[in-house]
Order: structure tokens, then C-alpha cells, then sequence
């Protein structure tokens, strides 16, 4: 079966989905919306969609096409209401992170994600690649859960977005951590399994509302700690995440957005490269996020990134940006 889909934003990151669809042999893109007018035109010529199948909003865009799926790459704080839309549509959604910005919000679509047959999926990429993969099964709630994690992001974030609606808590959500930070966020929720107790954050902003900074300590229920970084204005990428449990570590990292490395750490402290069956035909035509997705609503595969993870993501940050406004550590509430 070819699944007709449609990207609603049309960004930078709207345009490189709706490129993965394209690529996709089981998806066909065959519309695509953005309020701007620009973004729809320059979009629709980039991924080769008809005049008269760009449309200004969602509510036009669904009217008008039989779809099976819609792929969401808008601000943060619109994905709730579209989400609502589209399910009601009864069309299957991959929804860019973070899911939502507000907890009630999150709950509530954990809820209809467990009554609907139709797949929601979270745009957590890391949930697909083989490192952090291999990580999540070495830590697994039958493996060895590691017993204290390291992780950072830091990214040149700042002077791209002045201007943008990622500078606009009212569309963002916050800064730098509801938008990159967030991938590290869920990373170590994943990748763990552990349940968050409490988070304590210390935060910069770049203006109000918009973190460019950011120390996080998360405490979770069985009394290991993770301590994650944040800084919004560096000259590249670079990511790192590190955990040590009882047989040694894992640690994982990168810079830009190419392939993870990962390096596992022995009790005696030797390091190796473990070999990772998965990559074997990822060097060449590394799986996508679309790609998962198609294999979700086929039913071949489970959903990789769900509403129940980003409800945990969101849990954390929304308590991190509590606790640097009160200067006091807070419990994270699920």
C-alpha cells in the first residue's frame, strides 16, 4: 500500500520530512500547509507538490485530501490542537518533538493515543538509531540500569533563531531546551528506563522565557542521578551521553547531525567499539524517522517514540524550568 501524506510546516524541517516521505517506496507526498505563503511556495517547488495541493491551514488541507497520514513540523505550542485535528480525521501522525509543552496537554494524549487505532508517533530520532538502540538494551529494566548518566548538547542555536518563532515562548514553549535539548532530554529517559523523582535546574536566558543555558540534575525512584548540560551559543554541535552501571559504561557521542559513535567501557576500564548488527546497512542508507513510521502503521513494527515518552520529556523540562525559577528542586509529576 502507498500512503498518501501530507506535511503540515514548512520549514527547514518540514521540507527535509516531507523529502524523507518522498524517498519512502510506501508513502506518497501529496500535499503539504504552511500559513506562510513564502515557506508554501518555495516548499511545494523543492519537493515537486502541485500549486493547488499547498494550502494555508490544516483545516483546508484536510477538508480537501483523502489522506492516511500527516507529518507536523510546526511550533511547539500549535502541535495539541492540530494533533486533535487530525486524529479526528483518523489519519496516522508523526509529530515532530516536543510532542507538547504542557503537561495536561500530554496526558491527555496519552490517552487518545491508547484508544485510537491510528499510530501517533514522536519525531525522536535517536529512538531509531542504532547506537542509542543498543544503549536502551543494555540498560533495559532486565539489564543493568546504569547508576549515574552524563549528557550534553551545545549548539551555535542563539543568533540563527533572533526573529524567529523559536525566540517566542508563546509558539516555543521556552528556549533551548524544549527545542534541541529536548532530543537529550528524552535520550536519557529512554535510553534508561528510569522513573524521574525530582529535577533541580539552574538556567540563562537570552531573553525572557528563552533559555541559552542550562544545568539539569535529575534524582529518579530507585536513587540514581543524571546530570545533563545545555548551552545554546557554541561554534558547532556536539552531543555526549554517558552512563556507568555495574559491568562498566556506555558513552555516546557526535558532533553535527552525521552518525553516533558509541564506545563501551569494560569494568577494568578497557574501551571498544561493540559491533552493532544494525548498522550494517544503515552506513550506506541510514534509516529515517519516516521510514519507522510506515513500518509502525503497518503493524510490522512498534510505534519507536510514543506520546507516553514525550509525556516524560515534557514532565522533566516543564519541572527543570520550575526549578529555575524557584531556586528549589521540584518533583517531577507524571
Amino acid at each position: 500500500m502507498c500512503y498518501q501524506m501530507a506535511v503540515l510546516g514548512t520549514g527547514g524541517l518540514g521540507t527535509m520530512l516531507g523529502t524523507q516521505i518522498r524517498r519512502q517506496p510506501d508513502a506518497a507526498l501529496v500535499a503539504l500547509s504552511d500559513v506562510s505563503d513564502e515557506s508554501r511556495r518555495k516548499a511545494g517547488e523543492t519537493l515537486d507538490v502541485p500549486a493547488d495541493a499547498r494550502y494555508e491551514t490544516l483545516a483546508e488541507l484536510l477538508a480537501e485530501e483523502a489522506l492516511d497520514a500527516l507529518v507536523i513540523a510546526t511550533p511547539h505550542t500549535l502541535h495539541y490542537e492540530q494533533l486533535l485535528a487530525t486524529l479526528d480525521r483518523d489519519c496516522h501522525v508523526l509529530c515532530e518533538k516536543p510532542l507538547v509543552t504542557d503537561l495536561e496537554e500530554a496526558r491527555d494524549l496519552v490517552h487518545r493515543a491508547d484508544d485510537t487505532e491510528q499510530v501517533v508517533m514522536v519525531g525522536y530520532q535517536r529512538h531509531v538509531e542504532p547506537e542509542y538502540r543498543y544503549a536502551k538494551r543494555r540498560w533495559e529494566p532486565d539489564g543493568s540500569a546504569p547508576s549515574f548518566i552524563s549528557a550534553e548538547i551545545v549548539e551555535g542555536w542563539v543568533d540563527p533563531n533572533v526573529g524567529t518563532w523559536r525566540m517566542e515562548p508563546s509558539l516555543s514553549g521556552g528556549g533551548f531546551i524544549y527545542d534541541t535539548g529536548n532530543h537529550v532530554v528524552d535520550a536519557v529517559l529512554w535510553t534508561t528506563g528510569l522513573t524521574p523523582a525530582t529535577v533541580r535546574a539552574e538556567m540563562d536566558f537570552e531573553r525572557e522565557g528563552v533559555d541559552s543555558r542550562a544545568t539539569v540534575t535529575i534524582e529518579f525512584e530507585g536513587g540514581q542521578t543524571a546530570h545533563l548540560s545545555f548551552h545554546a551559543d557554541t561554534p558547532r554541535v556536539a552531543e555526549r551521553l554517558q552512563g556507568w552501571d555495574e559491568r562498566g559504561g556506555i558513552r555516546i557521542e557526535g558532533r553535527e547531525w552525521g552518525r553516533r559513535s558509541i564506545t563501551e567501557i569494560d569494568e577494568d576500564g578497557s574501551e571498544s567499539e561493540p559491533y552493532i548488527g544494525e548498522r550494517d546497512s544503515a552506513y550506506e542508507n541510514p534509516r529515517s524517522k519516516l521510514d519507522a513510521f510506515v513500518a509502525a502503521i503497518e503493524g510490522d513494527e512498534p510505534v519507536p517514540a510514543t506520546p507516553r515518552d514525550a509525556l516524560r520529556a515534557t514532565a522533566v523540562t516543564e519541572a527543570a524550568y520550575e526549578s529555575a525559577r524557584t531556586d528549589d528542586p521540584v518533583d517531577v509529576d507524571l
